[in-house]
């Protein structure tokens, strides 16, 4: 909805500059130049970008567009699923998990939280997180090495489509520039029917141009940069996952693996640490 906001915040200011100049928006209607520059940019995007990459900028827009990938009740249902999970552990054993992670999606627990279900880079970091240590093929001590390497690949997978959209925001004053050039070539071939025609055209030509600039900083970079850090919010989403079933590991009780979970959130996603407690508590209950 905030993205929402921001496009039309941009484009009221581009109406409003040119009403207040005695112009129209009409003015930049020229359809050569769009079609040129959004060809071009969209080429770009496939001949830098494995397919992957380009299903996951039209994910991680859509993302964007629905306000980000977590709220703050995710991280607390994340927090309360890690409880419960480490408690049954405490309780009956390692082994009692091996049920749960053969088929997470039928997990009594897990069935709980269904915005944790709902997200299969979550289920996965997760289950491959816990299953070493139910198994008992690495030491504790050994977890926080893996639970980094994993993390590690999400940021680097994650950032590829940020690297694509700041190359096209960089590109895009470049390709309006080319629009403008193809829209200079078409003016010095009609000199000749006069100048209200070979005013139209350059009018054209220098539309291209702005498009240009006007895409990468009014739009395309700003959406790299808001993806980036909507990244950075679920790699915290993973990183909280993963201090826990480290802390839990290394011998720390249920309730403080997920305290130093808690305290690698920011304030404004982490849940107070006596709000936090009671609801366990009353999970424990």
């Amino acid at each position: 909805m905030v993205l929402i906001i921001g496009c039309i915040v941009v484009m009221a200011s581009v109406v409003a500059g040119l009403s207040l100049g005695g112009g129209s928006i009409m003015v930049l209607a020229h359809l050569s130049e769009f079609v040129s520059i959004l060809g071009i940019s969209l080429g770009v995007m496939i001949i830098a970008s494995p397919v992957s990459t380009l299903v996951s900028i039209l994910k991680k827009t859509v993302v964007a567009l629905k306000g980000g990938p977590f709220k703050k009740a995710a991280y607390v249902e994340g927090l309360e699923m890690l409880y419960q999970y480490f408690m049954l552990a405490r309780k009956e054993g390692l082994l009692a998990l091996e049920g749960h992670l053969g088929d997470i999606q039928k997990s009594s627990i897990a069935m709980k939280y269904p915005s944790f279900l709902s997200n299969p880079l979550a289920v996965s970091f997760f289950v491959d997180c816990l299953r070493p240590i139910v198994d008992g093929r690495v030491k504790p001590e050994e977890m926080k090495g893996i639970v980094a390497s994993e993390l590690k690949g999400i940021h680097k997978e994650s950032h590829a489509s940020v690297d694509i959209l700041h190359l096209v925001g960089d590109s895009f004053p470049g390709i309006g520039i080319c629009a403008a050039v193809l829209g200079i070539i078409l003016t010095m071939g009609s000199i000749a029917d006069g100048a209200e025609a070979v005013g139209y055209k350059v009018a054209a030509a220098l539309t291209g141009t702005f498009l240009g600039v006007f895409g990468a900083y009014g739009f395309i970079n700003p959406l790299a940069v808001l993806i980036a850090t909507n990244n950075e919010t679920e790699e915290r989403y993973y990183a909280m996952m993963g201090q826990a079933i480290v802390s839990f590991a290394n011998g720390m009780a249920p309730l403080m693996a997920v305290e130093m979970a808690r305290r690698t959130l920011l304030s404004a996603e982490r849940p107070a640490a006596d709000e936090l407690e009671e609801q366990l508590k009353n999970i424990k209950k």
